[in-house]
C-alpha cells in the first residue's frame, strides 16, 4: 500500500527577501526566510532570450519581431544548453541555502524510509508571477531520482474560490467524456495531436469544437461555449492552438485568427461543466499562467499548462507522450512526469522543453485519470492469459472431481482438529454424550452360540439386546439393521416383535427406531409390519454419504426416506429436552407414529433444529451435476468421546456395564449396530465399515490408522450425526470452485496493481539499482506468503466460529498461481 504525505509550501517574495512557509498535518508549521539574488532573475531573463532564439518559429503564442537584418549565425542550441545550465545552478544553489535546511530535512524525511511506499506530494504556491515562472518542478529537492519521482510538486494558485467536487462523484457515465477545442491554427498543424486523441475513442466520448472559414465572429464564439456548458457535462476539456497571458482577465485562448476569448468570458460556462463533471484541464498552447490559476479557482482539479511559449513539434511530442499514460490510465501528475521525462531524454533535439510543462491542482482533488468505465473494458482487463487459463481449467476440474474433493475434505478436518485442540477450542464436553453404539462385534459372535452366521443377523440376538435395554429403561432403541425379510426360522421373527411389543407397552414406553434402505430398483426395504409396525415406531434411510450429512427435506414424499440420524435426534431431543405433552408410542394407535409427531410439532409450531438440518434447493440443484455444493459435512473435529460411547454387546448381555453406564443410557440414544464384523453391512461392498476419517485416527492414536486397518462402522457415522443436530453445529462447506473465481479475481486484482508498480518502477530501474527492485520483490514474496497465511487462520477460525469451511488448498494455489510472474520476473 503506498502511504502519502502532503506538504503546503507557500513562497512570498517581500523587497529583497523571499519568506518560505511550510505546513502539514494538524496545523505544523515552518518558517524560513532568506535573500532573494537578483543575479537569479537575470539568469531567467537570458535563459528565456535564447529560449526563444532557438524555436524561433512556429510557436504557439504570438512574439513580436525583434528587427530585421541579416545576423550571423549563431549556435542557439550550445548557447541553450549552457544558458540552461548556469540558470539551473543558480536556482538549486539558492534553495540549498542554510535557511531552508529544516524545510528540505522535513520533506526528504517522509520519503527516506522506504521510497517504495511513500509519495510526498508538495502543495507549491507562488505569491508573485516572477516566482511563478521559475521552473520548480526541477527543485533537487531529493538528491536520489528515485526519491524525486516519488515527490509530486503541485502548483496552486494564492487565491481558490471555489470548492472542488472531485470526491462528489458525478453519476456514472458509460464512457468518459473530452471535449476538445481547436483554436487558431496559424502557423501551426494539429493532425498528429488530433489522431492522438482519437485513439482514446474506445472508452472515451470525444468531441471536437473549432471554427470554420466565413464563420462570424459571435457564431464562434457561442459554438464554444455552448460546448463548454453541454448539459451531458465533460471530464476534461483540452485546447490546441494559440494562448497568451492576460492577468486582468484570467489568460486568453486564440480560437480562430483574430479571434479571441478571455477566461473570464467563458467562466460561467466553465462553472457549469464543472457541476456536471469537468475535472481537468490541459492547454497545450503557450503561455498558461494565469490561465490555470483562473481554472483552479473556478474549481477545478487540476490543469496543465506551458508556462513559456511552446515550440509547435514540442507541444506534440509533449502531447502525444501525455496520452500515451494517460491511455494506460495512469494519472495527469504520471501522464505529465513520463512526458516531461521523454523531452528531458530528447535534450539534444528539445532543449530545455521539459522545463515548461507545469500542472496546477486544487489542494483538496484528487489526481485525475481516466478510468474503463464501461463494464466490458472492466471485464477485459480480468480475463485470464493463456497460461492463466490454463492453470484454472486444471484447478476447476480438480476442484469438480469427487474423490479428490473427500480427500481434501479430510485432510482438512484433520487441521481443524489440530487446530481445535492447540487453540484449545474444543467444545464442552456432555455428560454424558448423546448416543451410546452396543456394537455387535467379533467376540459377540463367538460368545453366542446361536450364531451360526452373522449374515443376517439372527433375529432372536437382536431381541436379547432389545430386552436388555428395555430392562435397563432405554428411552430411545435404535436398530441399525434391515428388517425387510423374513427369518428362515419363523419363532426367531416372532420373538424380535415380542421384545419391541414389550419395550413399547411398558408404563414409560421405548421408542424404536428402525431402519430402511433404497433397493436396487428404487423400492423402498421396510421392516416387517408383522416386527415392527410404523404405527408405534420409527423409521428411517440408513444410507451414507460418505463425510457428508443426511440432511432432512421437510417436504419429502416418502417419510420413511428420512434420515435415520435425524429420527434419532428427533427422539432424543423430544423425550430428554422438549417432553411437555410429547405423544408416546401406543401399540393400538390407527396412525402412523411420524405423523403423530409432526402434527403435535405443527401444533406447537416448534421446530427442533436449524435451517442447516434440511435440504436446501441450491444443495438439491447442484446434485445434478454430481456436486455437493454447501451440504453440510461431518465434523470428524470433534472427540469422538463428546459424541458417543460403545460398549460391546456381549458386555451388556453379560451385565458387564458399570452403575454410571446403566444410569447413562436412560438419557441416551442407544444404537444396535454391527461393531466392525466382516459379515455386516448391506452396501455394494458387503461392508459396514468405512475408511476411518484421518481426525478420528488423530484423537484416537490407534494402532489401526498406523497398519492403514481404518475401520470406521456406520454407527459411528449415524452417531456424529445426531449430535450434529441436537447441537446445531453444522458445517457448511463453501465449494472450491467458488472461491477459485474468488481467489482468481483477487489475484488477477494484485497482478495488475502490481505490474503497474513495476512500470512504474521500471522507468527509474538504472537509478533505483537491482538491490532495491530484489528487496522490494522480497517484500512482495513475504506479503502474499503472510495473505496466504492469514488466510489459511481465518478460514480455520471461521469454521470453529461460524460453521463455515472456506477451502484453503486449491484458492490459494489459484492465488500463487497469479503471482509467480511476479516472483520470477527479472530484476
Amino acid at each position: 500500500m503506498i502511504s502519502k504525505a502532503v506538504y503546503k509550501l507557500k513562497i512570498e517574495r517581500i523587497d529583497r527577501t523571499c519568506r518560505f512557509e511550510l505546513s502539514w498535518g494538524n496545523g505544523q508549521q515552518l518558517f524560513a526566510t532568506l535573500e532573494y539574488p537578483e543575479s537569479l532573475t537575470k539568469l531567467y531573463q537570458e535563459w528565456q532570450r535564447i529560449y526563444l532564439s532557438f524555436y524561433n518559429s512556429a510557436l504557439r503564442g504570438r512574439v513580436q519581431s525583434s528587427g530585421s537584418g541579416v545576423m550571423p549565425k549563431v549556435d542557439w542550441h550550445n548557447k541553450l544548453i549552457e544558458a540552461e545550465t548556469e540558470f539551473l545552478q543558480a536556482f538549486n544553489h539558492w534553495l540549498r541555502s542554510a535557511e531552508l535546511f529544516e524545510i528540505r530535512q522535513k520533506i526528504m524525511m517522509s520519503n527516506s524510509a522506504n521510497i517504495a511506499t511513500v509519495t510526498t506530494t508538495i502543495l507549491l504556491t507562488c505569491y508573485q508571477l516572477e516566482l511563478e515562472r521559475l521552473p520548480w518542478e526541477a527543485w533537487e529537492i531529493c538528491t536520489n531520482l528515485a526519491q524525486k519521482s516519488q515527490v509530486n510538486i503541485i502548483r496552486t494558485p494564492p487565491q481558490i474560490r471555489e470548492e472542488n467536487f472531485s470526491e462528489i462523484r458525478q453519476k456514472l457515465r458509460q464512457k468518459s467524456r473530452i471535449l476538445v477545442i481547436v483554436g487558431d491554427d496559424t502557423g501551426l498543424h494539429f493532425q498528429t495531436e488530433l489522431a492522438a486523441l482519437k485513439s482514446l475513442s474506445r472508452f472515451t466520448e470525444i468531441k471536437f469544437v473549432g471554427w470554420q472559414p466565413e464563420q462570424e465572429e459571435y457564431i464562434i464564439r457561442q459554438n464554444v461555449c455552448q460546448a463548454i456548458a453541454d448539459p451531458q457535462g465533460w471530464d476534461l476539456l483540452c485546447f490546441l492552438g494559440h494562448s497568451n497571458e492576460a492577468e486582468i482577465t484570467g489568460g486568453k485562448i486564440a480560437i480562430a485568427p483574430n479571434v479571441h476569448l478571455t477566461i473570464s468570458e467563458i467562466s460561467p460556462y466553465l462553472t457549469q461543466a464543472k457541476q456536471r463533471g469537468l475535472q481537468f484541464a490541459i492547454f497545450n498552447s503557450c503561455c498558461g499562467l494565469n490561465i490555470a490559476a483562473s481554472l483552479i479557482n473556478l474549481g477545478l482539479s487540476q490543469v496543465i499548462i506551458m508556462r513559456e511559449q511552446i515550440h509547435n513539434q514540442v507541444a506534440e511530442e509533449f502531447f502525444l507522450r501525455f496520452l500515451l499514460s494517460l491511455n494506460n490510465f495512469k494519472n495527469v501528475y504520471e501522464a505529465m512526469f513520463f512526458a516531461n521525462e521523454y523531452l528531458q531524454q530528447e535534450k539534444l533535439k528539445y532543449p530545455s522543453a521539459y522545463l515548461i510543462p507545469s500542472i496546477f491542482g486544487h489542494p483538496n482533488a484528487e489526481l485525475f485519470q481516466l478510468q474503463p468505465n464501461s463494464i466490458s473494458q472492466k471485464l477485459k482487463q480480468l480475463l485470464p492469459t493463456r497460461n492463466e487459463a490454463i492453470v484454472l481449467s486444471i484447478l476447476t476440474a480438480a476442484s469438480l472431481y469427487i474423490p479428490l474433493q473427500d480427500y481434501l475434505l479430510d485432510l482438512r478436518i484433520l487441521t481443524q482438529a489440530v487446530y481445535r485442540e492447540i487453540t484449545n477450542q474444543i467444545p464442552v464436553q456432555t455428560t454424558p454424550p448423546p448416543t451410546l453404539l452396543v456394537q455387535i462385534d467379533e467376540k459377540s459372535i463367538r460368545l453366542e452360540k446361536d450364531i451360526s452366521n452373522p449374515k443376517p443377523m439372527p433375529r432372536h440376538y437382536l431381541a436379547k439386546l432389545v430386552d436388555k435395554l428395555s430392562e435397563l429403561d432405554a428411552k430411545v432403541i435404535g436398530i441399525d439393521y434391515l428388517l425387510h425379510r423374513p427369518s428362515e426360522i419363523e419363532s426367531r421373527d416372532k420373538r424380535l416383535a415380542q421384545s419391541l411389543i414389550n419395550a413399547v407397552q411398558k408404563p414409560k414406553p421405548s421408542w424404536i427406531i428402525s431402519v430402511t434402505n433404497e433397493g436396487i430398483n428404487g423400492e423402498r426395504l421396510k421392516p416387517l409390519p408383522e416386527i415392527v409396525s410404523p404405527n408405534w415406531s420409527l423409521q428411517g434411510e440408513m444410507n451414507l454419504i460418505g463425510g457428508f450429512m443426511q440432511l432432512a427435506t421437510p417436504e419429502i414424499n416418502d417419510p420413511h426416506a428420512l434420515p435415520f440420524s435425524y429420527l434419532l435426534a428427533i427422539a432424543y431431543q423430544l423425550n430428554f429436552k422438549n417432553k411437555n405433552n410429547v405423544p408416546q408410542p401406543q401399540l393400538q394407535s390407527q396412525q402412523e407414529f411420524l405423523i403423530q409427531i409432526q402434527e403435535s410439532l405443527k401444533l406447537k409450531n416448534n421446530s427442533l433444529f436449524s435451517a442447516r438440518s434440511y435440504l436446501q434447493p441450491l444443495t438439491e440443484f447442484s446434485y445434478i451435476f454430481g456436486q455437493m455444493w454447501l451440504h453440510p459435512v461431518i465434523d470428524y473435529s470433534i472427540p469422538p468421546e463428546q459424541v458417543y460411547d460403545r460398549i460391546p454387546a456381549w458386555q451388556l448381555l453379560n451385565n458387564q456395564i458399570s452403575t454410571s453406564q446403566k444410569s447413562h443410557l436412560q438419557k441416551q440414544v442407544v444404537i444396535i449396530a454391527p461393531g466392525g464384523y466382516k459379515e455386516a453391512g448391506v452396501a455394494v461392498s458387503g461392508l459396514d465399515f468405512f475408511s476411518k476419517p484421518a481426525a478420528i485416527c488423530y484423537w484416537r492414536i490407534d494402532n489401526d490408522c498406523l497398519n492403514q486397518r481404518r475401520e470406521f462402522t456406520g454407527a459411528e457415522i449415524h452417531a456424529y450425526m445426531v449430535h450434529h443436530h441436537l447441537n446445531n453445529s453444522m458445517i457448511i462447506p463453501i465449494p472450491d470452485l467458488w472461491m477459485i473465481g474468488i481467489a482468481g479475481l483477487l489475484g488477477k486484482f494484485t497482478l495488475i496493481t502490481l505490474n503497474n508498480r513495476h512500470r512504474q518502477q521500471e522507468k527509474h530501474k538504472k537509478s533505483l539499482g537491482k538491490n532495491t527492485l530484489t528487496s522490494e520483490k522480497k517484500q512482495w514474496i513475504i506479503l502474499v506468503i503472510s495473505a496466504l497465511s492469514g488466510y489459511g487462520i481465518i478460514s480455520l477460525q471461521t469454521y470453529v466460529t461460524s460453521g463455515i469451511l472456506l477451502p484453503w488448498l486449491l484458492p490459494s494455489v489459484t492465488f500463487f498461481t497469479y503471482a509467480i510472474p511476479i516472483f520470477v520476473r527479472k530484476n
